[in-house]
C-alpha cells in the first residue's frame, strides 16, 4: 500500500511570504494615428493662406487687369476641374500667367476655402488613375491637394528618384509617421521655405545653359521608363 501523498503547498494570493511580488507594468495602448489632413495643418493653411492672399491681392489685381487689356476679359482666369479631399470635385481657378508664379499665388483663395492646402500632392483631374493609388488606404483621398509640395520643389533636379508620384507618396508617408502636429507643421514650413527659395535663387542666377557633363540620369532613360517598376 502506497504511503499517502503530501498535500501540495499553495502560496497565498499575495505571493510567497517574505517575497515581494513585483507590480505589473501598465501597458500603454498605441496612440491612434493622426489624420493625414486636419488639426494644426488646417490652421496653418487658414492663417498663413489668408495673410498671403491679403498681401498679394494688389499684385493679383494688377496682373488680372493687364491680362484683360491684352487678351480680353475671357482670357484672364483658367478653370479646370480637380479632385480634392475625399475625392470631392471643385473648379480650380488661376490666373493665365507664369510671371512671378502668380498663377500659383492666385490659388490662395482655394486654400482659405479648404479646397487646397498650402502643401500637399499635386491637384489631379477627377478621372486621373493616380487617385486610386496607395493600396487600401488611398492616401490621395485623405489629403487636400497642395498649392506647392515636395514634388514641385524636388522635381527640378531631374533625378529618377525625384519622380512626382514617389515624392507625393513620400510626403504622405512622412505625415502618417509623424507623432505630433508640430512635426507636421515643421515639414510644411520647410517645404514652403524651399518653394520660395528655389525660384528666387533661379531668378538671381539668371538663365543657365546645361553642359553635357551636368546631365542627370533622367536624360538617359530608356523609352517606356516607369519609376514605379
Amino acid at each position: 500500500m502506497d504511503p499517502p501523498s503530501r498535500p501540495r503547498h499553495v502560496p497565498p494570493p499575495g505571493g510567497v511570504r517574505g517575497v515581494r511580488t513585483p507590480a505589473p507594468v501598465p501597458v500603454r495602448p498605441p496612440a491612434p494615428p493622426l489624420p493625414l489632413d486636419g488639426g494644426a495643418k488646417r490652421l496653418l493653411d487658414v492663417t498663413l493662406g489668408l495673410a498671403l492672399l491679403l498681401l498679394a491681392a494688389p499684385v493679383l489685381l494688377c496682373a488680372a487687369l493687364a491680362l484683360a487689356v491684352r487678351h480680353g476679359p475671357g482670357r484672364v482666369i483658367d478653370r479646370s476641374p480637380r479632385a480634392g479631399l475625399g475625392g470631392r470635385t471643385f473648379v480650380l481657378r488661376s490666373l493665365r500667367t507664369r510671371w512671378l508664379r502668380l498663377d500659383a499665388v492666385s490659388r490662395l483663395a482655394h486654400v482659405v476655402r479648404g479646397e487646397l492646402s498650402l502643401v500637399g500632392p499635386a491637384p489631379l483631374a477627377p478621372d486621373d488613375p493616380r487617385l486610386l493609388d496607395g493600396g487600401p488606404r488611398r492616401w490621395r483621398l485623405e489629403l487636400r491637394p497642395g498649392l506647392t509640395g515636395l514634388a514641385q520643389v524636388r522635381a527640378r533636379s531631374g533625378m529618377p528618384w525625384d519622380e512626382a508620384a514617389l515624392l507625393d507618396l513620400h510626403y504622405a508617408q512622412t505625415l502618417a509617421l509623424s507623432r505630433t502636429q508640430t512635426q507636421r507643421i515643421r515639414l510644411d514650413l520647410a517645404i514652403l521655405a524651399e518653394s520660395v527659395h528655389t525660384p528666387v535663387r533661379a531668378t538671381l542666377r539668371g538663365p543657365t545653359r546645361r553642359a553635357k557633363g551636368s546631365l542627370s540620369d533622367t536624360d538617359h532613360r530608356l523609352p517606356g521608363y516607369s519609376p514605379l517598376e
